[in-house]
């Protein structure tokens, strides 16, 4: 896909070209409108589907409900996106906030996007088994889900980023480069004669060699076999079949294969994780700890139906003593 789509449309940008993201994110272009309509695209489905949640008790708490969704994620964005962007500073990371806020609100898009596709399966269990135990459950599930599927784009994306070197520290960036451009040359491999040939004697016209050194000439080490006779005599400059001393064969000779000299590059090999590959994982069970508490900080959600509406309740215990309470009730 060559260009952005419309806001409602966005995640289907996000779906089909996702290198595309990831690539106007490293590249910084255009960070500001593709934010601005991730935002847009999550409000609306997070509106949507918490009018399902709140649908179970009245409509007044559905749209208390479609209120108070949105403004759980993004509130549990601003109190994590700044602890985020300090530890990338911290290891030596050259994101911008405009990239950590994109790469976030890409993984909050999937999430919600996500979410309200499943609208239509809460909404059918909230018609036809309206209990209030069980459909609390299934959306916490559905939610679960979704963020999980989320949160795998974000390591997805921060992985992109790596593999840019804009996740590492400038230093150990360049030391890469310069090191393939201070790599020793490898000299050219000495002919050697094929294994089908045997060696032969220089042929020494007579006379050419006093007699006390006859004897030495007829030890000295022969050298290769005569060139084959589809080489040219031109490349030589001697008769076809003529012999060469070891290592300047003319082109055609066959040269020895020798793996050692050029060892074959592996591809495909993983980079090394950095630091704050890890301190992602650290970050993403924070943001999941920040936005549980608040979730039940900002409840009723669903609605209790054995109570009256209230646009807030008074906090006490906390959202996974509940959870354990409710499956132990069902």
């Amino acid at each position: 896909m060559s260009g952005d789509r419309p806001s409602p449309l966005v995640i289907e940008r996000i779906l089909r070209d996702r290198q595309g993201i990831w690539q106007q994110i490293v590249a910084e272009r255009d960070l500001n409108p593709l934010t601005g309509r991730m935002l847009a695209s999550s409000a609306i489905a997070l509106a949507c589907y918490g009018a399902v949640l709140g649908a179970f008790h009245s409509p007044l708490m559905a749209l208390t409900s479609a209120l108070k969704l949105p403004l759980l994620f993004l509130v549990t964005l601003a109190i994590c996106l700044p602890t985020l962007y300090l530890f990338n500073l911290v290891f030596g990371a050259r994101l911008s906030v405009r990239q950590s806020l994109a790469l976030v609100m890409v993984a909050i898009t999937v999430t919600s996007m996500l979410a309200v596709a499943f609208a239509p399966i809460s909404l059918f269990f909230l018609i036809t088994a309206p209990d209030y135990g069980f459909f609390k459950l299934l959306n916490v599930a559905i939610l679960t889900l979704s963020a999980l599927v989320g949160l795998r784009f974000l390591t997805g994306g921060m992985q992109v980023l790596n593999d840019h070197g804009l996740l590492a520290p400038e230093a150990a960036r360049t030391q890469a480069p310069a090191a393939q451009t201070q790599a020793p040359v490898q000299s050219a491999p000495a002919a050697t004669p094929v294994a089908d040939q045997v060696a032969e004697p220089v042929a020494v016209p007579a006379g050419a060699v006093p007699n006390g050194a006859a004897a030495d000439a007829a030890s000295a080490v022969p050298v290769p076999a005569q060139v084959p006779a589809h080489v040219p005599a031109q490349w030589s400059g001697q008769p076809a079949g003529a012999s060469f001393p070891p290592g300047m064969m003319p082109p055609g000779y066959p040269q020895q294969h020798r793996p050692w000299a050029n060892p074959a590059v592996r591809h495909g090999e993983p980079a090394q994780r950095p630091a704050s590959m890890t301190l992602l994982y650290i970050w993403i069970l924070l943001f999941g700890f920040v936005g549980t508490q608040l979730a039940w900080t900002l409840r009723p959600f669903f609605g209790d139906p054995g109570q009256d509406f209230s646009f807030f309740r008074s906090i006490d215990g906390n959202f996974y003593a509940e959870i354990l309470r409710t499956i132990a009730n069902l």
